[in-house]
């Protein structure tokens, strides 16, 4: 498969440096375990999701540029070329977006970092309902997944800003220990990836409390 310029890796380099500014410029990002996501080779972050910044603090704290795949929604005014000039892949929530997943598994073959909110949407972020895309690309490409954890940004809201966390205020960002989806056999059959999808839940909750208990969040909202 061909790459095509959605999704760059010169774009998404952009995006993350424009990320590291505005993250560690409002706020005060603790980043654990960053060393565990693989240096090289195509790797899958699975971030959990209750917060808009989720996606900017780990753009701007991941140690590789990251491809995020974002609703379309978002994509709007001058934020469409914005996003599409930093690496971001627009998606299709409501169909299966053909073009994003050729541009999702474009940015794993080409050895890039792709970004999923595996709950699909902003919630609970406590990865309690996933959707099986998290699963078929990881299977497909062989990448592994690497959960991320992204703890106080929906705690509280800040006074200045009242829909963003407070500024100055600490968020966790922690990132757990890189695992295969698929079961070896290769098969990307609905069984296989529902079975993929079960194991990747449980591997993601597990993360999810001991990112918590690292952290001393364990009675807070994520």
């Amino acid at each position: 498969m061909t790459g095509s310029v959605t999704g760059s890796e010169p774009g998404a380099a952009v995006g993350r440096r424009i990320g590291i500014g505005l993250m560690y410029g409002l706020w005060k990002p603790r980043v654990l375990g960053a060393w565990r996501v693989p240096a090289a080779g195509p790797v899958v972050l699975a971030v959990n999701h209750s917060h808009n910044i989720d996606g900017p603090m780990v753009m701007g704290t991941a140690p590789r540029p990251v491809h995020f795949l974002i609703k379309r929604e978002a994509f709007v005014g001058p934020l469409d070329p914005f996003l599409r000039g930093i690496g971001q892949l627009k998606v299709d929530r409501t169909t299966a977006d053909r073009a994003a997943v050729i541009d999702a598994l474009g940015v794993l073959e080409r050895g890039g970092v792709l970004g999923i909110f595996p709950e699909g949407t902003r919630g609970e972020g406590d990865f309690a309902s996933l959707r099986a895309g998290l699963a078929y690309f990881a299977v497909r490409s062989g990448a592994p997944i690497v959960p991320v954890a992204v703890l106080g940004s929906a705690e509280r809201r800040g006074r200045a800003i009242p829909g963003l966390p407070p500024l100055r205020s600490r968020v966790d960002v922690v990132f757990g220990d890189p695992f295969e989806a698929g079961d070896g056999s290769g098969r990307r059959t609905r069984a296989a990836l529902d079975a993929a999808t079960v194991r990747i839940q449980g591997r993601l909750a597990a993360h999810l409390a001991d990112a918590k208990r690292l952290t001393g969040r364990s009675n807070d909202e994520t």
